[in-house]
Order: structure tokens, then C-alpha cells, then sequence
């Protein structure tokens, strides 16, 4: 059983949860200071709805996954691992939109929470309501991040699934550590040093997404000649070409093998590959250069404010008062 595929998903979804953790901890406080902690079930609510909707969609995923290749059985695996790669994209998407967006918008999180939850109990009536959905929101913002990175990896069995939980759970602790025991945690810190973490995973993807998109080519150029023109590259297929990306340009195989330890690892957290190709090679520098580049730019110019950064620490840790 290979445990080290839970790895990615365990850090994306700690890293998610804290971020939900946080939207959760701040109402639940705001409504203890206003006196309104009747509205607590809204937010348990919102929590469980947005979880189980999660889970739901990962369970979509895989039905539509599955109905598509009984509906062309000789095409099935070429049609799994296109899904896989099409996954792999939609993730990288949702996962560096949500880490550039967040970055920016971490030091207004609680003035927005704040807003919400004000706006929600001017509502009377509908206070609840108001409640539950910005909880729900919130969590099926993580939640959706999640399930596709998840879906783009559901041929390594359930151990992402169960990475997904077990950050989950973390999160989770991380929250009643901060607002229910008064523990202080740097989370500025710990979002920039997870930020960083998961750009390499996200950089991992496109080299994985990547190649699941030449596997789909040669499996259908093998499966069909007519076909054939896909692999545009090499003329036959063999192990060491690839179809689509160009010619090899390392080959670690016999130094770090990516499925023995401690490749295996470097494999299922940051995407490394004992044979890199060309464009695989040219994507993931290409990513890091720009996505990681404004990420990196974004901590330096959210730092460069002494006013901002003690305000921001003294919120996000004093929340349960």
C-alpha cells in the first residue's frame, strides 16, 4: 500500500481546512461577543452541507468517469487518463488562483468576515440563513479545490482520499487549538511556508498533467492507426521517447528511481519524474517562473507594511476573546 500518495492531498487539504478553520473560528467568536451563539448550529450546519457537497462532487467525478469508459470500452483507458489530465488542468487552475487570491486577501479576511456576519444579524429573521451560507461558501471553496486534485490522481486508489481526511482532521485540530484552547499560531507563517509547499506540488501537477496527456496520445495512436499522427515526435514508440513531449532531457532512473523511496516521495508530492521530457521540463519552469514568481512577490509586498502585519498576527490569534 503506497502511503506516500496521501502526501499532496494531506498538505492541500491542512492548508485548505486551516483557511475554512479560520473563516469558522471568527464567526463563532463574533456571535459569542454579540451574544447570538443560538446561530452556532447555522455555522455546524454550514461546515457539514459544504463537506458532504464536497464529497458528493468527487463522487460525480467518478461516476461520470466510469460511465464514460463503459460507454467506449475500447477506448476506456485512453478516456481515463484524458479525464485524469483534464483533472490535473482544472486543478492547477482552482489551486494557483486560490494561492495568489488568498495571498492578497489574507490581511482583509477578518474585516470581510466581520461584514458578513454583521450584515447576516441585521437580517433578524434571515440571520441564520445568512450565516449558514457564508460557512457553506467558504467550505465548498476548499472543498471543490480538493476534490479535483484528488479526481486528477483517483488511479492511486483511495490513499489520496484518505490524505484528504487526514488533513482534514488537522485542520480541523488546528482551529479548536486556536479558538477554543487560546493557542497562538503564527498563521502568517504558516500560510506563507504551506503557499510554498503547495507551489511545488502545483508545479508537480503540471509535469503530471502533462504527462497523462501523452499517455492518452500514445495509447489511442497504439489502439487506432489511423491515429498515428498524434505522436508527432518519434516514428515508433518504445519506453524512452515520449508521444508528445519532445525529446528526454534527464534520466534519474538508476540514481532516483520515482518508485522506490525516497523517489516515490518526490513523485507524489512535487510530480518528480525519473525521465523528464522537453515540454514537461519547459512547463514546470515556466510555471514556477510565473505563478511561484507572483507568489513569492505577493509575500514580499504583503510584508512590506509594518503597519499591517502586528494588526493582522494580534486578530487572527486573539479571535477567541
Amino acid at each position: 500500500m503506497n502511503f506516500s500518495t496521501a502526501l499532496p492531498t494531506f498538505v492541500i487539504t491542512l492548508r485548505e481546512g486551516v483557511e475554512a478553520a479560520l473563516v469558522v473560528g471568527i464567526v463563532l467568536a463574533l456571535l459569542k461577543k454579540a451574544k447570538q451563539s443560538q446561530l452556532n448550529s447555522w455555522v455546524y450546519a454550514g461546515v457539514g452541507v459544504g463537506i458532504a457537497l464536497s464529497a458528493l462532487v468527487g463522487v460525480l467525478l467518478s461516476w461520470v468517469t466510469q460511465a464514460l469508459s463503459a460507454a467506449n470500452p475500447q477506448y476506456a483507458s485512453v478516456t481515463e487518463v484524458l479525464l485524469e489530465g483534464l483533472f490535473c488542468v482544472l486543478a492547477i487552475a482552482m489551486l494557483s488562483w486560490m494561492l495568489i487570491w488568498m495571498t492578497k486577501q489574507a490581511r482583509f479576511m477578518k474585516a470581510q468576515v466581520e461584514g458578513a456576519v454583521t450584515s447576516a444579524l441585521k437580517a433578524d429573521k434571515n440571520a441564520g440563513w445568512g450565516v449558514f451560507w457564508l460557512i457553506l461558501i467558504a467550505v465548498l471553496r476548499e472543498g471543490f479545490e480538493t476534490v479535483f486534485f484528488v479526481a486528477a490522481n483517483f488511479q492511486q486508489g483511495l490513499m489520496p482520499a484518505l490524505g484528504a481526511i487526514s488533513g482534514l482532521v488537522a485542520a480541523a485540530a488546528v482551529g479548536v487549538l486556536m479558538f477554543k484552547w487560546g493557542v497562538k499560531i503564527n498563521i502568517r507563517q504558516f500560510f506563507q511556508v504551506m503557499g510554498i509547499f503547495l507551489v511545488l506540488i502545483v508545479a508537480g501537477l503540471v509535469v503530471t498533467a502533462l504527462q497523462r496527456f501523452d499517455e492518452a496520445a500514445a495509447a489511442l495512436a497504439l489502439s487506432d492507426r489511423a491515429s498515428e499522427s498524434l505522436c508527432f515526435y518519434y516514428e515508433r514508440f518504445t519506453k524512452v521517447h515520449s508521444c508528445i513531449l519532445g525529446p528526454m532531457v534527464s534520466n534519474t532512473s538508476k540514481i532516483l528511481p520515482d518508485e522506490q523511496f525516497p523517489g516515490i516521495i518526490l513523485k507524489s508530492l512535487f510530480g518528480y519524474r525519473d525521465k523528464l521530457y522537453l515540454v514537461q521540463a519547459v512547463a514546470y519552469i515556466v510555471f514556477l517562473l510565473t505563478i511561484g514568481g507572483i507568489y513569492l512577490r505577493s509575500l514580499r509586498g504583503g510584508g512590506n507594511n509594518p503597519k499591517n502585519q502586528p494588526r493582522k498576527q494580534k486578530s487572527m490569534s486573539s479571535t477567541s476573546d
